[in-house]
């Protein structure tokens, strides 16, 4: 049984390798360097599929390491209903942990949710609580996807994915590449270190004072659901572009 497990492992690790690693790992054949880029484009096809209609989102990033019984996963259940009242669909990375928190309150309290999860060899399946998924065999289709279809960020307490996906959301909008959309971190003292290591970066010179302005962070859901109501819904006009339509299957009214 050991070995048959191993051999399991072994030959997840190998699909894995047999895309992104395989992509990432130098100059190939012209013929097969087209293969992979047709198999980038297959998933951003079925993503564009999938998410089409999904509705303005707030997309939430978080620890897939988080228990139930941990306190932040409350604090992302919270966070996905309250984003709910506020008129918007939830989406997330789609595993578990604090994505799967915020999907489920999202879903409890009667709204939209939607995960762009990833192919790993551990931790990403897929949580139970979403209306809509994609899976994606490359990173940069899903960060792409959970970009594409947000009108505000907000990362939880997470690990490298989590950094990686805040950075790219506060580097979008500091280089204009996307709409200044709200960004919000929840935690004040797990973010006291990434804030210090700003507060250095702007005394540096690598980044202005200003950049530091392009994040809300907070311990107060109230806080985050107003100053993303304020600089998303009221900025950008969301309640003239959002209806509902029978034909696309949405069950219900959203008022912001």
């Amino acid at each position: 049984m050991e070995t048959l497990t191993r051999l399991q492992h072994n030959a997840t690790r190998q699909a894995a390798r047999s895309e992104e690693h395989v992509l990432l790992e130098g100059p190939h054949s012209r013929r097969r360097e087209l293969g992979l880029v047709l198999r980038a484009v297959r998933d951003f096809i079925a993503g564009f599929r999938a998410l089409h209609f999904s509705g303005p989102c707030v997309t939430v990033f978080g620890s897939a390491r988080y228990p139930e019984s941990h306190p932040y996963y409350t604090v992302a259940r919270h966070l996905g209903a309250a984003l709910v009242r506020l008129g918007f669909t939830v989406m997330t990375g789609g595993g578990p942990g604090l994505m799967e928190a915020a999907n489920r309150g999202a879903r409890e309290a009667g709204g939209r949710s939607v995960g762009c999860n990833i192919e790993l060899p551990f931790e990403q399946a897929p949580n139970p609580y979403l209306d809509r998924s994609v899976t994606c065999r490359y990173f940069f289709v899903r960060k792409v996807l959970l970009f594409k279809y947000s009108y505000a960020f907000v990362a939880l307490p997470g690990g490298f994915g989590t950094l990686d996906e805040l950075t790219e959301a506060l580097t979008l909008v500091q280089t204009g590449k996307i709409e200044h959309f709200p960004i919000v971190l929840i935690g004040t003292e797990y973010w006291r270190p990434f804030r210090n290591l700003l507060d250095r970066m702007a005394t540096a010179g690598t980044i202005s004072a200003r950049d530091r302005d392009l994040m809300l962070v907070t311990d107060d859901l109230e806080e985050a659901v107003h100053h993303i109501r304020i600089h998303a819904v009221e900025r950008f006009g969301l309640h003239r572009v959002y209806r509902p339509s029978a034909l696309l299957g949405e069950r219900r009214a959203v008022t912001f």
